[in-house]
């Protein structure tokens, strides 16, 4: 169980589903992006007949264990966005996350959810030479393509985050701390208000074109919806579809007033650095530090396990980094540890869509940025399945379908390798101070 989970009061499961249904349409996920569906849907059409399965209960997955950063991110650049589909395309997509980010805190203010939103923005510190370059780097090119993003010098850095050793960073305004869990049961409730039936402990075995088939009964519908992310390869041809790789966290206890004079994070910005192998933090509203990396492995087959939400070793690492970011934190203990799947296409690009012929509708892929991208894959899940020609169902992750990842095990060998590969180049630029071409070839190779 996350952080998150532990702190909210238990709930008993909702019900299963309790035999054979019929419905409008069938959601196979309650996560965020299969809640944010149902719920535009209902609120746009309230006589639609809207079903969510969950094999276990609301949040479960990376909805109830992410790092809480509600973020304009997307997996693929904007930068690489304009050279597959050019500039005002990549540019349309970029703002339509940004408008996500306050969207998410509009609907949570609405349906009186409490999420501890606080929307203080990212600070990406600089804490190298190397890493200053490709923070000027990258604020050129933002500023060249429209994108809100500034850089900082070292003490308007060390002003927001004062971690160690740094040297400048880049700040854009357009990300939200949130409580995750707290979101994604707000979510859950808000739709069931809605009308919208939605049961738990409800496997789903099988998604053809009309129906989801569980051990509980099969619903009926015209058009489902596949909102399954890192679980993805559990279902019946889609082992290729997604690699699940798993991201972990920690969380210290409370900290004094005293470690957050000279921490900051007075506005509760999320912040990261620019190393390759990625990092992720953020101030909580009850003054933890929230704080998780990449680092654990791919595992074979596309496998999920309960087993790979906890690596000693990575969370040992976690811990080592976090002291080395804030060394006033001295010896406080992590109070907490947890882990779970995200999910990757094999060209890193996010996809949300709607086949007319089958019904089958999808959405995923956000290796990690899925807090903010899957308010806007339920946005444009909603308008593409009530046939809305909206600007949302122009954008140009729509209807995108990436190829499958490569068999096993060469999938094995090509996720975990770019891992190591990010591992090595940021204890190469370390040791000599200059970029690391393996890193810059893997970005190429993974659509940066």
């Amino acid at each position: 169980m996350s952080f998150w989970m532990s702190v909210l009061p238990p709930v008993p499961p909702r019900a299963p589903l309790p035999g054979d249904a019929d419905a409008d349409v069938a959601i196979v996920g309650a996560g965020y992006t299969g809640l944010w569906t149902a719920y535009y849907l209902a609120k746009a059409d309230p006589s639609l007949r809207i079903v969510v399965l969950e094999a276990e209960t609301a949040g479960f997955g990376a909805s109830g264990r992410n790092g809480g950063w509600c973020s304009a991110l997307f997996p693929r650049s904007v930068p690489a966005l304009a050279r597959s589909h050019g500039l005002p395309a990549a540019r349309a997509l970029n703002a339509a996350m940004e408008s996500t980010v306050d969207e998410v805190g509009r609907v949570a203010a609405l349906e009186g959810i409490d999420c501890d939103y606080a929307k203080g923005g990212t600070v990406v510190l600089a804490r190298s030479a190397v890493q200053l370059e490709r923070a000027r780097h990258e604020v050129a090119e933002a500023q060249g393509l429209g994108i809100d993003l500034r850089l900082l010098s070292a003490a308007e850095a060390s002003e927001r985050v004062g971690a160690t050793d740094v040297l400048g960073g880049t700040y854009t305004p357009h990300c939200a701390a949130i409580q995750p869990a707290k979101l994604v049961r707000g979510l859950a409730s808000a739709v069931e208000r809605l009308g919208v039936r939605l049961h738990e402990q409800t496997p789903v075995t099988s998604i053809t074109a009309g129906r989801a088939d569980t051990p509980h009964g099969t619903v009926r519908a015209p058009i489902v919806v596949r909102a399954t992310e890192g679980f993805t390869p559990r279902l019946p041809g889609l082992r290729r579809a997604i690699a699940p790789v798993y991201s972990l966290m920690i969380a210290t206890e409370p900290l004094p007033a005293s470690f957050w004079a000279s921490a900051g994070l007075a506005q509760r910005e999320t912040f990261s650095d620019h190393r390759h192998l990625i990092i992720y933090g953020q101030r909580t509203a009850d003054d933890r530090l929230a704080f998780g990396g990449r680092g654990a492995p791919y595992h074979f087959g596309s496998a999920v396990a309960p087993s790979f939400d906890a690596s000693p070793r990575v969370f040992a690492e976690l811990r080592r980094v976090l002291g080395e970011l804030f060394p006033a934190l001295g010896s406080v203990e992590v109070g907490h540890t947890w882990g779970g799947p995200l999910g990757i296409a094999r060209d890193w690009m996010a996809s949300v869509g709607l086949d007319p012929v089958t019904g089958l509708a999808w959405a995923g892929g956000y290796v990690g940025d899925g807090v903010g991208t899957s308010n806007l894959a339920g946005r444009t899940l909603a308008d593409l399945i009530r046939k809305q020609d909206s600007a949302l169902v122009g954008l140009p992750w729509v209807g995108h379908r990436s190829p499958r990842w490569e068999p096993e095990p060469l999938r094995w060998l090509g996720v975990n390798t770019s891992l190591r590969v990010m591992i090595g180049a940021d204890a190469s630029e370390s040791r000599t101070g200059r970029p690391s071409r393996r890193a810059a070839l893997m970005a190429r190779v993974l659509g940066g």
